[in-house]
């Protein structure tokens, strides 16, 4: 693995406004991840990332995560065929989360369970309804 250290800012306004990438991990030192389609905007994903995720995205040009499930960091679509290239990464005012704009190479899509989307279930009455 790569071993990764990101700058932290040293004040709100370099934080929020300025232009160095300083990702603020969490104590576990993870930090969301939202992965869009690229070219409809669709939402397919929620992950996490890690330091060495993150950078290994930047550096590859394609997605990588880190599973909580699994204590481990994985590149999206290494078994599934469903690799996501990045097209635009941004990150939220604070820097504690970042959002991916990918193209989904495969099947076209990004849910674990074999739909396009991880959010294909819609709450109606507090009851999950699917809907495609």
């Amino acid at each position: 693995m790569t071993q990764t250290v990101f700058p932290v800012a040293p004040d709100a306004a370099v934080l929020e406004r300025g232009s160095v990438l300083a990702p603020r991990f969490d104590d576990a030192g993870l930090i969301a991840a939202v992965a869009t389609h690229a070219r409809t905007g669709e939402v397919l994903m929620l992950a996490w990332m890690n330091a060495d995720a993150l950078q290994r995205t930047l550096e590859t040009g394609e997605a990588h995560y880190f599973s909580r499930s699994r204590q481990a960091q994985w590149k999206k679509g290494e078994t599934s065929g469903q690799v996501q290239t990045v097209t635009e990464i941004r990150v939220d005012c604070d820097q504690d989360a970042v959002w991916l704009k990918v193209l989904p190479a495969g099947d076209g899509g990004a849910c674990h369970v074999g739909f396009r989307s991880c959010f294909y279930r819609v709450i109606e009455n507090r009851v999950l309804v699917e809907r495609l």
